[in-house]
């Protein structure tokens, strides 16, 4: 039975919008990134502290340079340095990030530098876990280091795939790290999911697609990858979060 359990629900962010709305539905915290097309990318300073301004409760910075891997080169680890000192100045709560060695471990020397700069914020090792080459050690390696959670579909492609694992993960943390879920949440599993696995942090994205306001459209030019999304836009949806509420209480 769930009834009574609280379970910290973590929204996916991309615009002042969609940051608003989870909070007006009842959101815990906000992990607040760009380029979602890429998995998530680093958010511009503007973004940051326009959020920061608006939105109250937990605000989590994605610090990912670029798409693709989680091994990045010298260059690349300066950029995460700053933006997290970045992250800092403009009031977040939190910092999210992951970085592996070529072999599938974690890297844990230039984690623990990151850590070391973020201070006292929060950190999350986000889903470069699911990549790992060995869960258990990996998980082991980032408590030693002290992340205060992990954000891991179970190392599979969505969080019902990975269900075991993340059971496993959770009874292997015990109290010495968070496992928050996510990949793949959803209102037809979210139940089933925190029943079976004992999972108390859920990573959502409870978006939906509205029709952009132009007028005049010329569909000749395309902007991205994807079909017509110049007319489109995807927003968190207040009555969502509130749906995953209910069926969490």
């Amino acid at each position: 039975m769930l009834t009574g359990r609280k379970t910290t629900i973590e929204v996916c962010v991309d615009s002042v919008t969609s940051a608003r709305n989870a909070l007006a539905g009842g959101a815990d915290r906000v992990e607040l990134c760009d380029n979602l097309v890429e998995g998530g990318t680093t958010p511009s300073a503007g973004m940051i502290k326009t959020i920061r301004e608006q939105v109250s409760i937990g605000l989590q910075v994605m610090i990912r340079p670029r798409g693709g891997d989680f091994l990045y080169d010298e260059d690349e680890f300066r950029v995460m340095q700053e933006d997290v000192r970045q992250a800092k100045s403009l009031g977040a709560d939190g910092v999210v990030f992951g970085l592996l060695m070529s072999d599938g471990n974690i890297d844990r020397e230039r984690t623990q530098q990151l850590i070391e700069l973020a201070r006292p914020m929060q950190v999350t090792f986000h889903r470069a876990f699911d990549m790992v080459s060995d869960a258990s050690r990996a998980l082991e390696d980032l408590i030693s280091i002290g992340v205060d959670r992990v954000l891991t579909s179970g190392l599979e492609a969505n969080v019902v795939e990975g269900a075991a694992q993340l059971t496993a993960l959770v009874q292997q943390a015990g109290d010495r790290i968070v496992i928050l879920a996510g990949g793949g949440v959803r209102l037809d599993n979210i139940k089933s999911l925190v029943e079976q696995t004992g999972v108390r942090e859920i990573h959502i994205s409870a978006r939906q697609t509205i029709d952009s306001q132009m007028n005049y459209r010329n569909h000749r030019v395309k902007m991205g990858a994807i079909p017509d999304a110049e007319y489109q836009n995807r927003v968190v949806d207040v009555s969502i979060i509130r749906q995953f509420l209910v069926f969490l209480s």
